[in-house]
């Protein structure tokens, strides 16, 4: 820039532009240039835009699957990525060692069964292509042992959390568990948990009591592979044996929730503010969905998971946080005086209500906040992207 700003200022003189007209003209193309971007990178730019608008709306599971089998990368976390995929209809799979790969994958309904879905499946608008959570995202699990886990499947199906252990000696105690508290051993054994119309494998849970409806839970795999990795001995080892209950009580959501974000980062199940709508109507807290209905101006409380928090440096002070919660993603705008009187909550709370101004014009709705407080909605570990 000093290099172009010389030649600037020796052309301009001579061709008399001198003086307050010169300095003026050199301010306004150095302030551009703080943030204006070269042609080249806009059109870059805007052509990689315009292929993941088109990529997202014609195939949403193979771009979803993509963006999770790439992380880390982009803007924002993979919890985020899922939920928006699922209110966009996609429906996301729960890792599962009887059906996951190690990365995530596509699957279609065909006859009732489950299968991986080839080029031909990807077909725009078709409604039937699910993503199976990959297990890699399993934390602590090393891909060494999930391509163990993913092989050895391949060979015969598992038909015990003591034969996965058994057949696939890479799999530690703690990667085990891990698997376990997120429910990704429901499946293993003929019959064992709860399977809908579609063949689908999931803990199904009550939202009005948050305790599985089904069979055989995470605890009751807990209790399994407590049992898988006391070796029984060489007579018996090689006997299969179906998994049976044990005399743990099921999760409640709270505890599915915590055990998803601590061991995945993600839930694939109700956004954690589902739970909690009914309460959160009572506070008069509206869902995001609701703000482009409602007029510019109106003052409103909204509240959600904070999934970003961005503070420019050309915003004069100001912070912009994003809330997301079972419908969408809300954003509010916090000013200095507020945020300094405020810091430690507005940085830290996983969960905010804002109370504030709606601004609703030409279709860029956000709140101008004027109080914030902390939300209760539940311990589980949740994520944002804060200040990049």
């Amino acid at each position: 820039m000093k290099v172009i700003e010389e030649k600037l200022r020796a052309g301009m003189t001579r061709n008399g532009i001198l003086g307050e007209a010169q300095e003026q003209i050199i301010q306004s193309i150095t302030s551009f240039a703080l943030y204006g971007f070269p042609e080249s990178h806009a059109a870059s730019f805007a052509l990689i835009a315009y292929a993941s608008a088109y990529l997202k709306c014609h195939y949403l599971a193979a771009f979803t699957a993509a963006l999770l089998n790439n992380q880390p990368m982009g803007f924002y976390h993979p919890a985020t990525l899922v939920k928006d995929a699922q209110r966009r209809g996609l429906k996301v799979l729960p890792m599962d060692v009887m059906r996951s790969d190690w990365k995530c994958s596509l699957e279609t309904v065909g006859g009732g069964q489950w299968r991986v879905a080839s080029n031909s499946d990807l077909v725009p608008g078709v409604e039937n292509i699910a993503l199976r959570l990959g297990l890699k995202y399993a934390r602590g699990l090393r891909e060494p042992a999930g391509q163990a886990l993913v092989r050895e499947r391949s060979l015969s199906p598992f038909v015990s959390v003591q034969d996965l252990a058994r057949r696939v000696p890479e799999l530690r105690k703690d990667e085990l568990t891990t698997l376990a508290e997120i429910g990704a051993l429901n499946s293993v054994g003929s019959g064992r948990g709860p399977v809908d119309s579609a063949g689908l494998n999931k803990e199904s849970v009550s939202l009005a009591t948050g305790l599985p409806t089904g069979s055989f839970h995470r605890r009751d795999a807990l209790w399994q592979v407590e049992r898988a990795v006391r070796r029984s001995g060489p007579l018996f080892d090689e006997l299969p044996e179906i998994d049976g209950g044990s005399p743990l009580a099921a999760m409640t959501y709270e505890e599915r929730l915590v055990a998803d974000f601590r061991a995945t980062g993600m839930t694939v199940g109700p956004h954690p503010m589902q739970y909690r709508r009914a309460e959160m109507e009572r506070m008069g807290i509206y869902r995001a969905s609701d703000l482009s209905k409602l007029p510019h101006g109106q003052r409103l409380r909204i509240g959600g998971c904070v999934i970003a928090r961005q503070r420019p440096g050309t915003a004069k002070g100001m912070m912009f946080m994003s809330l997301e919660d079972e419908t969408g993603i809300a954003n509010a705008i916090i000013h200095p005086d507020l945020l300094q009187k405020n810091r430690v909550l507005l940085v830290s709370e996983r969960f905010v209500m804002v109370e504030g101004i709606l601004q609703n014009q030409d279709n860029v709705i956000h709140v101008r906040a004027e109080k914030v407080s902390p939300l209760r909605v539940t311990q589980a570990e949740t994520v944002s992207h804060d200040f990049h």
